[in-house]
């Protein structure tokens, strides 16, 4: 979906102190081996810090970098992948009663690590709907340290780190315009994330850790559709980035960096940036790889980070890219306009 005209006019990060694979090896947590391996640094720990406060924290950041009003804003969404709080409440209200105020309307989405793409298309649609909608606030948060949770062997390749994320989309110009944003779904594939477990009770509701590495272990005993699904996944996605790039007008070497998913050196190389023809030097993983994969928040972290350390200039563009359960697949294409103001 093209985009013109849309533009990031704040954008915010919270992120706690992070803890290095070898102090997680030290302490028994992380396998001694898999540090050669995957080449990891560590992951952000939030300790008992909600995610729904962190959300606002980054969320109070990348308002006053735009400097309007929380109040005046059109729309909030709020993505999560993990679980913000007591069951029954919803953790956008957090911020509806600590920020925007309740004459904003508050959602929140479930898309996985996909989140902010889908909440950047649901945004801009929703803008376009009334002349008079200028802003929308997006807000992506979790904190993976739970009892269900092991961040340290959460998949192979992956380590969950703990973050805050908020950016601003509004028709006002801003520091970097968003030109397009897609999203398609392989759905055959939808059953690797599930593994063999039943649908009900869920398992949060039985006290069932979560184990992707057990899932994905059981389709491969069971020699799955969604197994067979995984090639149709990867070349889908490099298509979807194709198209959306021609559409801009852009090629391949136009990707000055890219954010892909905060994950080992040889999944990001091999699921990304080789498929795109584009060395690891344009890769965002020198830096994703010391704060690990924080949910729906890694773009936006990498994207802050490039930005703020002058390795994207204004006239230069950023690919977002990324998997989630569905199997989803989303990508956004953006380019540096300006200089973002300190907040």
């Amino acid at each position: 979906m093209r985009t013109p005209d849309f533009y990031i006019g704040g954008i915010g990060a919270f992120l706690p102190p992070t803890v290095t694979v070898q102090d997680a090896v030290a302490e028994g947590l992380y396998p001694a081996e898999d540090v050669e391996l995957h080449q990891l640094g560590g992951a952000a720990v939030a300790g008992d810090l909600p995610a729904p406060e962190m959300a606002l924290r980054a969320a109070q950041q990348a308002v006053k970098q735009f400097g309007q009003p929380a109040t005046d804003f059109d729309l909030m969404i709020y993505a999560s992948t993990w679980h913000q709080g007591p069951d029954g409440w919803l953790p956008h209200s957090y911020l509806q009663r600590h920020l925007v105020g309740g004459a904003v309307p508050a959602v929140e989405i479930r898309q996985g690590c996909n989140g902010i793409f889908s909440a950047m298309m649901l945004a801009v649609s929703h803008l376009r709907a009334e002349p008079h909608r200028r802003h929308a606030l997006l807000v992506a948060a979790d904190n993976y340290g739970t009892p269900m949770m092991d961040r340290w062997r959460m998949n192979p390749g992956t380590i969950a780190g703990d973050a805050g994320t908020a950016v601003v989309l509004t028709k006002d110009p801003g520091f970097a315009e968003l030109l397009a944003v897609s999203s398609v779904t392989v759905p055959e594939a939808e059953e690797l994330h599930r593994g063999g477990e039943p649908l009900f009770p869920p398992t949060a509701t039985v006290g069932r850790s979560l184990s992707f590495a057990g899932r994905f272990q059981q389709q491969v005993v069971a020699r799955s559709v969604g197994m067979a699904a995984l090639a149709k996944a990867q070349d889908l996605m490099i298509a979807t980035v194709a198209d959306t790039v021609a559409e801009c007008g852009l090629t391949f070497d136009d990707l000055d960096k890219v954010a892909f998913m905060n994950y080992s050196r040889e999944v990001v190389e091999q699921r990304c940036m080789m498929p795109l023809g584009l060395p690891m030097s344009r890769s965002s993983w020198d830096y994703g790889r010391t704060v690990g994969h924080c949910g729906a928040s890694d773009h936006v972290l990498s994207l802050k980070h490039l930005v703020e350390t002058g390795q994207l200039r204004p006239g230069q563009h950023m690919l977002m890219l990324g998997t989630g359960p569905g199997i989803n697949l989303a990508c956004a294409l953006i380019k540096i306009v300006g200089t973002p103001e300190r907040a």
